[in-house]
């Protein structure tokens, strides 16, 4: 068997039905909730959000509200100061240039503060606006360490490997796996190995029996 469907195909058995972990439930939540994911766990965000997206139920409300209100909430976030300035400037671009409807475009959500390429392509695939393939320091890692991607790549660099290794239907899926793989099963530390049936084409577990 291929390295690639064997790759496949095991995610297909551990994960079959990924989901995102993000709690949301309007398009603007989603898009937030994942500026608000970097460098920190969506657990940690799905922590704050639940007491954001209650205190302030629309775009308007987070246009208006007070930025020391939104520095508390957010505080157990990394960089809790810049996020906050961010949810608020997202929410009042959107109000005030965008008529209160998230652009499904990609330059106009790039250009929002806060919001990069990862985050545009998240937002994407979870909306099944098109499929795409987010590079996070999961997806990163599992690549490196199954030969998906080089150990110099930057995430542009992998992000483009994974996009000629899968099937263009199955970009949005295959990112999901492949971060919930990272996530649970080959973690940064103690990765669960034993158990892996990849555990033969990965350069991490070749290299730590050596």
């Amino acid at each position: 068997m291929k390295r690639i469907e064997l790759i496949e195909n095991y995610l297909d058995e551990l994960i079959p039905n990924p989901k995102c972990e993000l709690n949301y439930s309007k398009d603007y939540e989603l898009l937030i909730s994942v500026m608000l994911s970097a460098k920190t766990t969506d657990k940690r965000v799905n922590e704050v959000t639940s007491v954001l997206w209650n205190r302030y139920k629309s775009l308007e409300d987070l246009k208006n509200a007070d930025i020391n209100d939104l520095k508390t909430i957010l505080r157990p976030l990394g960089n809790f100061n810049k996020k906050a300035l961010f949810t608020k400037e997202i929410a009042t671009i959107i109000v005030d240039k965008y008529n209160s409807k998230l652009p499904y475009k990609r330059k106009p959500l790039e250009e929002l503060p806060g919001v990069g390429r990862k985050t545009v392509n998240v937002f994407f695939a979870e909306l099944n606006i098109e499929p795409q393939i987010a590079v996070d320091t999961h997806v990163e890692r599992v690549s490196k360490r199954l030969d998906m991607a080089k150990s110099k790549d930057d995430v542009l660099e992998i992000e483009r490997r994974l996009r000629k290794i899968f099937k263009r239907i199955n970009w949005s899926k295959r990112h999901l796996q492949l971060v919930l793989f990272g996530r649970y099963y080959c973690k940064a530390i103690n990765p669960i190995c034993n158990t892996c049936k990849l555990k033969d084409i990965c350069k991490y577990n070749k290299t730590t029996r050596k």
